[in-house]
């Protein structure tokens, strides 16, 4: 998979809390967790199940920081 993102991490999916229209996956990287919300329809199509290997891509134009 090529992806234009530079920010690429390699991690395990360790939960998936279903909603309406909407999943939460988190993966864990090392000592983080990212999470991202994806519908419901992109986890069954990619078949992402708790235990995959994903990569996590992060456009540096979307992160916010706050305090």
């Amino acid at each position: 998979m090529k992806l234009s993102a530079r920010n690429q991490f390699q991690g395990q999916v360790v939960r998936i809390t279903d909603g309406q229209a909407m999943a939460e996956v988190v993966v864990k990287v090392g000592n983080l967790e990212f999470v991202s919300a994806i519908t419901e329809g992109s986890v069954k199509s990619m078949g992402i199940k708790v235990g995959d290997a994903v990569t996590v891509a992060v456009k540096a134009t979307d992160v916010i920081v706050g305090k």
